[in-house]
């Protein structure tokens, strides 16, 4: 049995993180999908989690207000 640790930890995220995948995707010039390559596809991803992290870092560090 496969573990799926891909898990979205507030549901309510999941649009807004489809449209960052799209947006950061047509930034890059990459149409995600089958027919792209595992590296472009994995080049979405990766800023994807970079942009995540830096908005994390600002809301810790209370430059963003807090929600």
């Amino acid at each position: 049995m496969p573990n799926n640790r891909n898990q979205q930890l507030i549901p309510q995220a999941k649009n807004a993180l489809e449209q960052m995948k799209y947006e950061i995707a047509a930034e890059f010039g990459v149409q995600l999908g089958a027919d792209t390559s595992s590296r472009e596809n994995g080049s979405v991803g990766g800023e994807i989690t970079k942009r995540l992290v830096a908005f994390a870092e600002q809301h810790l560090s209370g430059s963003l207000p807090r929600v």
